[in-house]
């Protein structure tokens, strides 16, 4: 599937902002599952400081405002060819071993209710079905509703209140599979709507390492693995590490965003 994409970021501010620093994660991961035609990322009052990959392969550009800005923006467009693996992504590869997916952090530390839902999953020789049955599990106990929790919001938090979004779900997942012995990751991206081009705001999953397979992809807030709908972005232990946009900006003033997203054919 050829999918386009446009996605921009605008942050605005009352008062001149003297001094602030984005760190983004916005260009697609090359996998098995997908292709970049093009992408290109465009920046108005602001340039790029500098540019990495990280441990995890995401391709990392810092970008500092330009002093005195009151708005600015980051606008990203290209095309993404995508293949139908059923949700298998590939063999680990990277810097980070694969025992480093198994670390949990602030967000996915698992608590009582983590640990209690990990112990019910039923045995299952089969790991893709165990995975698959954790991932119903999931989305049984943590209903998507927005407005409920908010980036900092932890997997045992949201598994408490019973409410969440994508990110909640997938810090959940990561959280669970773990303890039940998988390495496994956050995944940011994208995903076109069947019902919608234009949304509000990127996507969020997981991952997890099967042995002789590699990584397979599990969207719990659509209980199913990704399909070519979807396009990987960056990958991390958590949000922290595959966060799109972060950032700080020094001063006074109130900042208001704005985000407008497309993904279509």
């Amino acid at each position: 599937m050829r999918l386009h994409i446009s996605h921009t970021t605008r942050y605005s501010y009352n008062q001149p902002v003297p001094y602030g620093l984005q760190q983004i994660r916005l260009t697609p991961k090359p996998c098995d599952s997908q292709a970049i035609d093009n992408w290109t990322i465009s920046i108005e009052g602001g340039r790029e400081e500098c540019a990495f990959n990280d441990q995890h392969g995401n391709r990392v550009q810092l970008i500092s405002l330009d002093a005195g800005q009151t708005e600015t923006s980051i606008t990203c467009t290209g095309v993404v060819d995508t293949i139908p693996t059923n949700g298998v992504v590939g063999l680990h590869s990277g810097h980070a071993p694969l025992w480093y997916y198994k670390r949990q952090t602030q967000l996915t530390q698992p608590g009582k209710l983590i640990r209690k839902l990990a112990s019910d999953m039923p045995e299952n020789p089969n790991a893709i079905d165990r995975l698959h049955e954790l991932s119903t599990t999931i989305r049984e106990a943590i209903g998507y509703e927005t407005d409920r929790t908010d980036t900092g919001t932890t997997a045992e938090e949201a598994l408490k209140v019973g409410h969440g979004v994508c990110q909640d779900h997938a810090h959940t997942f990561v959280s669970a599979a773990r303890l039940l012995g998988f390495p496994a990751r956050y995944v940011s991206g994208y995903l076109m709507m069947n019902d919608r081009i234009h949304q509000e705001a990127s996507h969020a999953w997981a991952e997890a390492f099967v042995p002789e397979i590699g990584w397979i992809g599990f969207d719990v807030s659509n209980v199913i693995s990704p399909d070519e709908r979807y396009v990987r972005i960056a990958t991390g232990l958590d949000y922290d590490e595959a966060a799109p946009i972060a950032g700080i900006v020094f001063g006074d003033g109130v900042e208001s965003l704005l985000v407008t997203l497309q993904v279509q054919q």
